[in-house]
């Protein structure tokens, strides 16, 4: 756990979502697993709970960059950077990613975030068994959330345990970074 009692302004960047409904991309399901469900006219699930063995897939037309996860309809980075930086910094690192020559990427919000974390997993990396994430840190990760009683912290999911908690948005955690249509977008 790092020390967190660093006060800092951070700066605001608006960064437009990317619906993903409509979009027809090639995938290739994780491992054995069954057949993912068809990408056309997809919108996000928040109201399922999909099986582990289905509910990732990889999609080809990242070349295999990328990760649907087909419980919320949001694209995820499979490969995770494990550099640590500032709040303001991964904003700025997530807008300017190109995964497989696409751009169109932020940090999320602390709900896409923490809509990753199985506690029933322990010990860490808390995700689903059978995930196809790499490079996944047992530390904190930034959410693009900003904590209302406080602006100068954002919000961080920790993998190691699950945890959501608060930092100061000049500490260093990591970031994780997302393609999709965002939820509540006015708390971004």
């Amino acid at each position: 756990m790092k020390n967190i009692g660093s006060t800092g302004l951070g700066v605001l960047v608006l960064i437009g979502g990317v619906v993903v409904a409509g979009w027809s991309v090639g995938v290739q399901a994780v491992g054995a697993q069954t057949q993912p469900p068809p990408l056309s006219g997809v919108t996000q699930n928040w109201d399922k709970k999909l099986p582990s063995a289905s509910r990732f897939t990889l999609l080809s037309d990242f070349g295999g960059a990328a990760v649907r996860d087909n419980e919320t309809g949001l694209v995820w980075e499979k490969t995770l950077e494990t550099t640590e930086m500032s709040w303001t910094d991964a904003r700025a690192a997530c807008a300017d990613k190109d995964v497989s020559s696409r751009k169109g990427w932020r940090l999320p919000s602390i709900s896409e975030l923490a809509s990753l974390v199985d506690p029933s997993v322990s010990p860490g990396p808390t995700l689903p068994l059978d995930h196809p994430f790499t490079n996944v840190q047992l530390d904190g990760y930034w959410s693009a959330t900003t904590n209302a009683g406080n602006p100068t912290g954002a919000w961080l999911v920790y993998f190691d345990s699950g945890k959501v908690l608060f930092g100061f948005k000049t500490i260093h955690f990591l970031a994780w970074c997302v393609r999709g249509g965002m939820m509540n977008a006015a708390a971004y």
